[in-house]
């Protein structure tokens, strides 16, 4: 996601933003739904979308260790977890965040502005980068 999103004019310090904000957005759809999700981005002129989806977790399937296998590292300590800071991160980065939820799932969309001289050079994309009609 990094690679993607400065092909697509995102400075490295804000393409680095883009790549943690999908990348817990994809860490969420394994944790908290079936173990599997989509991603799709859109690039126009003036942003990057990703939208991270995942079909809706049946109680069934609900994220333990395998039969016969210990949950943690004999002796390990349990690293501290407080819920929520990954869609804080997630809204800290992003421009715009929209979170849908319902029976079928989960769909997350967030939205950064590309830089305006990258948004509107058409030659400051380079080849075979997202918006630049070649189909790659």
């Amino acid at each position: 996601m990094l690679g993607y999103a400065t092909a697509c004019g995102m400075p490295e310090d804000r393409a680095i933003d883009v790549m943690l904000a999908v990348h817990e957005l994809a860490a969420n759809a394994i944790r908290h739904g079936p173990g599997h999700g989509w991603l799709r981005r859109h690039v126009t002129a003036s942003t990057l979308r990703c939208e991270v989806s995942d079909p809706a977790c049946p109680a069934a399937t609900a994220r333990t260790a395998p039969p016969g296998q210990p949950s943690a590292l004999p002796g390990a300590v349990p690293w501290p977890v407080e819920e929520g800071h990954g869609l804080w991160l997630v809204r800290t980065a992003a421009d715009h965040v929209r979170v849908t939820s319902g029976p079928h799932g989960s769909l997350i969309t967030v939205v950064f502005a590309l830089p305006a001289v990258a948004a509107s050079t058409p030659q400051a994309r380079k080849p075979g980068v997202p918006g630049d009609g070649t189909g790659r």
